[in-house]
């Protein structure tokens, strides 16, 4: 289930999509927004709009290697957001979707 929601969050990436910097508040996994809709890459939920409660105390600390990661995330989405040719747009699509796999087998070892 992970690689076809990878494989949709990538597809999403591609039509438009942002990677947005709050975690799932579910299972605080990397998350995709098109349209207004959000979609864990790590666990497939959309939030529930009504409520939204974050609880830090639960969530499992981030080992280093993961916030890392995450921010090497962040800033390619960014660069995704302003390149215009096509090729590099793949490449920066290639390197998030290596960056979430190594994230996915982090989370796997916890």
């Amino acid at each position: 289930m992970a690689d076809e929601l990878t494989k949709k969050a990538a597809e999403m990436l591609l039509k438009g999509a942002t990677l947005l910097s709050e975690p799932c508040p579910y299972c605080s996994g990397v998350r995709v927004m098109k349209e207004g809709q959000a979609l864990c890459i790590s666990c497939g939920r959309e939030p529930e709009k009504k409520r939204i409660v974050e609880q830090k105390s639960n969530q499992t600390q981030k080992s280093g290697l993961e916030e890392i990661l995450d921010k090497k995330i962040t800033i390619l989405s960014k660069e995704l957001e302003q390149e215009k040719d096509h090729e590099k747009q793949q490449e920066i699509l290639k390197s998030i979707n290596s960056a979430l796999e190594a994230i996915q087998k982090i989370k796997d070892k916890q």
